[in-house]
């Protein structure tokens, strides 16, 4: 899609998939969430529908209160892969877990390694490095091999309690994310020799569940998410030399944080309707973000941090299971609006003469988001006699808006620039499954469309230096920021088994 990017704000706010008490904010079509698609879920292949049809695996991940909902212990694994067209990245993961039911008590604990590989595109780590003065004239490697691959680590541990009188379970979680990659990051800082990530991500849940006799169903949930990420970035800067009459490089750190504080509240409520097979339920979610530190990345390059959001979002989703089929359907609206601005360290004169005081706001950036969600999942069962024995296919559809509005206000020139941008994403999903009377084992795959990576034209910039060496000058690199059309490709494969 070539698209030029003019924009002064990058949001990459990363949340497991299929997930609703966690609202993404984005303002540039690059998507992560294939990353974080780890956990097992029973309607991957169904493109994820989940307000009106309930999901035994996913569903005590997203609220711990449904683990009252097992049937009996169970061991999982599910691993996945993924793959971004244009040899722009992927990744593996290898997830085990298990859920456990003792009389009222119940409890979880799910591992995960992951690899992730950076983008093999042209220019990034490929660097032919000019002569060192310093070093007898001979061509360096400054940073030495290049690597492709990091790892990251995940735990997730759930306990609770079901209270049968009063139709009541509660639970909480812990979940901890051991952050050495995020894919895609590595593909925003254009020009750059090397990247360093590393952080991690902490999310804590406490929910409640009740469960009324007739089919109803009403739950509640308080999340606390943090994320904190940095990203030491390194180039390698051409200068002429004049001592040496020869051009020459001289390696650069930048270091930029990301950090994103996050208070969520979701509540579902479910019932079934008279038609027989039917049910109806309806979500509302809020979430309260700060943003202390937002990683100035080449693709805006302006300086827009700190700053806070407000996300929401509404939905209703019906669902049949008719015999052995299951048909489902969600629609979700989320309305967020999201306010950043850049702080001054000194006093800050403006074209028209007066004074921004330390600590004033210089440039502001008010984002308004109308974002849309519709999912759609057929699921269909086929029983080999009385063995016990069947198997399962999927497929599903999801489509995601983004639409968004920018008003930023540079308070130093006294200048104003709006900016509207909207894409479509679209992602076919589909999933086959054998189950046993012991065993289930399965395959689930999705294709996500409409999303793009970065690239840049290169032109790097030149650093001259006088003859002593001292005050340099450093022109910013030139060049179009574009995003390259791709397609990421996730295949996840199941396993469940009850403990004895």
């Amino acid at each position: 899609m070539k698209r030029v990017l003019v924009l002064s704000g990058l949001f990459l706010v990363c949340a497991t998939t299929a997930s609703a008490q966690l609202i993404p904010i984005r303002t540039v079509p690059i998507s992560q969430s294939h990353q974080f698609e780890i956990l097992p879920s029973q309607t991957f292949g169904m493109a994820g529908v989940s307000i009106a049809i309930p999901d035994s695996l996913l569903d005590p991940f997203d609220n711990p209160a449904k683990g009252a909902r097992l049937r009996a212990a169970r061991f999982f694994g599910t691993p996945s892969v993924y793959s971004v067209t244009s040899k722009a990245g992927g990744g593996r993961t290898f997830p085990l877990g298990a859920m456990i039911k003792t009389g009222p008590w119940f409890g979880g604990l799910s591992v995960a390694l992951q690899e992730v590989d950076f983008s093999q595109r042209n220019g990034f780590n490929d660097i032919i490095p000019f002569a060192c003065p310093n070093c007898g004239g001979q061509p360096v490697d400054f940073f030495g091999p290049v690597e492709r691959s990091h790892g990251n680590a995940y735990l997730f541990a759930m306990f609770g309690r079901d209270l049968p009188a009063a139709g009541l379970s509660v639970g909480g979680s812990f979940a901890y994310s051991e952050l050495n990659a995020v894919d895609g990051v590595d593909l925003l800082y254009a020009g750059s020799a090397r990247i360093k990530q590393y952080g991690d991500a902490v999310d804590i849940r406490f929910g409640v569940l009740k469960e009324w006799s007739n089919g109803r169903s009403l739950e509640a949930l308080v999340l606390h998410n943090r994320f904190g990420m940095t990203h030491d970035v390194f180039y390698l800067d051409g200068f002429w030399d004049p001592d040496t009459q020869q051009f020459a490089q001289r390696p650069r750190l930048e270091q930029n944080l990301d950090r994103t504080r996050t208070w969520g509240l979701h509540t579902e409520y479910e019932i079934p309707l008279t038609t027989s097979g039917w049910r109806m339920g309806w979500l509302a979610t809020v979430n309260r973000m700060s943003h202390p530190k937002i990683p100035n990345y080449e693709i805006q390059n302006i300086p827009r941090d700190p700053g806070n959001s407000n996300a929401f979002n509404v939905g209703v989703g019906v669902s049949r299971t008719y015999n052995h089929s299951t048909f489902g359907v969600d629609v979700i609206y989320e309305p967020i609006w999201s306010h950043t601005w850049a702080d001054s360290e000194d006093p800050v004169e403006t074209d028209a003469g007066e004074i921004i005081p330390p600590g004033g706001k210089t440039i502001e950036n008010r984002f308004r988001f109308s974002n849309a969600l519709f999912r759609m999942g057929f699921g269909q069962q086929i029983a080999f006699g009385e063995t016990g024995t069947s198997a399962g296919i999927q497929f599903g559809l999801a489509l995601r808006t983004i639409h968004y509005w920018l008003n930023q206000d540079d308070h130093v020139s006294l200048t104003s620039r709006n900016l509207e941008e909207r894409w479509v994403e679209w992602t076919p999903s589909w999933g086959v499954s054998v189950r046993f009377p012991e065993l289930e084992v399965g395959y689930r795959g999705r294709v996500t469309n409409g999303t793009g990576r970065p690239g840049v034209a290169n032109n790097p910039g030149i650093l001259v230096a006088d003859a002593a060496g001292g005050s340099n000058i450093l022109v910013a690199p030139s060049g179009p920021l574009t995003l390259d059309e791709v397609r990421v490709v996730t295949h996840q494969f199941s396993i469940s088994l009850p403990l004895r």
